[in-house]
């Protein structure tokens, strides 16, 4: 399942309650396992068919997962992340399956706490990479994965999870990066160091896909690097204009998966406050 980064939005500091003294600490018992539950059905949906069952929440932990949360000063569980360790690319790998955060802390930066939390646990276990997934056109998802985080998008799936019944993600494919965030400081500033370079040349570069305006599949072209533009904020047209949130799933996936395919990758991402963002895809030099 993806995780709920685009729940964490830009909030007013002073208009939320602060979060960095709620401890944050392993699922250790039925009560704080059933709360998980519920608040995965409250983020996704009561009756939501990929929720994570109390019964993995408590097995996952025995070989190798994580299934932690932060509780208020009432016990109640205000934030969650779950996550299974196992083999990806013949190296150990943990899959981060699933971060989700009350409504009235979203954007109080207790998401990153609990990032923070499962990366410091990964890297006690030996884990040198964390992967997760996100859908390519939630803007404040890619910025927060590819410009804060440093990670690096390390596959495009088409309709991963299928068609699901999910408030959050309407009646369309689910289209997903696979995020992979190697545990390395040195690398992480690298990667953002030069993703910021591709700033400059932006505007320039070929538009191949992005709202109704793209240029059609067979003229998009074979240059070293073109431009695919996602809308600011996805999860409202979705409410508000559902045929032109379906233009750009199409549009994206046409060309993601023509780009992907010739070996591209995404160099960095751009969001625009006032527009679209946009997405730097760069062919690999020979």
């Amino acid at each position: 399942m993806t995780e709920v980064w685009h729940q964490i939005k830009d909030m007013d500091p002073a208009a939320i309650a602060p979060t960095a003294d709620l401890p944050i600490r392993d699922l250790v018992s039925h009560e704080d396992r059933w709360q998980c539950v519920a608040l995965q059905e409250a983020t996704w949906g009561a009756g939501f068919t990929e929720l994570v069952p109390s019964a993995i929440l408590q097995v996952g932990p025995k070989i190798g997962g994580i299934t932690a949360g932060a509780f208020d000063a009432s016990g109640r569980l205000v934030g969650f992340v779950f996550g299974l360790t196992g083999i990806r690319h013949g190296v150990l790998a943990h899959w981060s399956d699933m971060l989700a955060v009350v409504p009235e802390l979203r954007g109080s930066g207790l998401g990153g706490r609990l990032k923070a939390w499962q990366r410091a646990r990964c890297e006690a276990m030996g884990v040198r990479v964390m992967y997760w997934t996100w859908d390519p056109l939630v803007s404040r998802n890619s910025h927060l994965n590819l410009n804060k985080l440093g990670a690096r998008v390390d596959e495009f799936v088409e309709n991963m999870y299928g068609v699901t019944d999910s408030t959050l993600m309407g009646a369309l494919p689910t289209d997903r990066f696979v995020a992979a965030w190697e545990l390395d400081d040195v690398i992480i500033a690298r990667r953002l160091s030069a993703r910021a370079a591709d700033a400059p040349q932006l505007q320039a570069l070929p538009l191949v896909a992005g709202g109704p305006a793209v240029r059609p599949p067979a003229t998009w072209p074979d240059a070293p690097a073109v431009r695919v533009d996602i809308p600011r904020d996805f999860p409202t047209l979705l409410d508000d204009n559902p045929a032109a949130a379906a233009a750009y799933r199409r549009h994206s996936h046409a060309a993601f998966t023509h780009y992907f395919a010739l070996g591209y990758q995404i160099s960095s991402f751009h969001p625009a406050p006032d527009g679209d963002g946009s997405y730097v895809l760069t062919r690999p030099l020979p």
